[in-house]
Formats: structure tokens, sequence, C-alpha cells
């Protein structure tokens, strides 16, 4: 099998674009493996959506077709493994988390990303990966791994 790197020689790191966040998001969408559950961090802007663009990639799945599931709970792309993409914004509280069905994408046979899974917190399995997204002051952004 291939030797994994450590998550730490990835992140944390500074990209100046979009496309910058994406080749990030590629990087370490080449570690994850089935199961894997990934919680992003970070404002509205923050590039988390870039950074899934890239993981799908990592997938081979086009960029194009990632879009944040604003509308939805969940967009699912089926790549080499199945890449559930979560967008919680929109949940308002413990009730419409329970109707919405999160918890059961983390145990799908896939790899789940996760926008503001501060709303889904106590849900978040134990393994779960954060990534973290802010904004600098000039326009860039810090992307940082929180925890393994």
């Amino acid at each position: 099998g291939k030797t994994m790197s450590s998550p730490s020689d990835l992140f944390p790191q500074t990209s100046y674009s979009e496309a910058e966040t994406r080749a990030l998001g590629k990087q370490f969408g080449a570690r994850l493996a089935m199961g894997d559950v990934v919680a992003l961090v970070g404002d509205l802007g923050a590039g988390k959506t870039q950074f899934v663009k890239g993981v799908a990639e990592a997938f081979g799945i086009s960029p194009e077709d990632v879009s944040s599931p604003t509308f939805t709970i969940a967009h699912e792309y089926g790549g080499h493994i199945p890449l559930y993409h979560l967008d919680l914004y929109r949940l308002s509280g413990p009730a419409e988390l329970q109707q919405s069905g999160v918890e059961e994408y983390f145990d799908m046979d896939g790899i789940c990303l996760v926008e503001w899974p501060e709303r889904a917190e106590h849900l978040l399995p134990e393994r779960v990966q954060i990534i973290r997204l802010t904004h600098l002051q000039d326009g860039n952004r810090r992307i940082e791994q929180l925890s393994v």
C-alpha cells in the first residue's frame, strides 16, 4: 500500500487563491479513506466549498459538479468512493437535526465532508478530522487541521 505521510506536513498553510484552496483540498483528499468524516469550519466565503471541490477532484469527480448543498442537507457525488457533502447551515435546532438524517451519512461507506459542523457537534463521530479555514486580512486564507 502507499505510505501515509503525517497530516501535519500539509497544514497549516496559507492559500492565496481559490485555485490554491482547491489544490490543497485535492492533496488532502488523496489521503482520505472510506469512512472518513471531515468537518470544515470557517465563515461564509472562507473557501470551504472550494476545498471540497479539491477533495472531489482527488476522487475523480469534476469540481464543476460540486456546489454547496445550501437547500438540501447533502449532495452525493459518486467517485470511486462515494463522497457525501453536507451543509448544516440551515438546521435550526436539535429537532431539525434529528429529522435531517445527518447521522446516517457518518455510517455510510463513503467519505463525509461537513460544512457548518457546529450545528451537529454532538453527533460527529470521534474520528472526525477538523479543517479550519480562516479569512486573513489581505483576502488570503489560512487553512489548518485541528485534529486527526
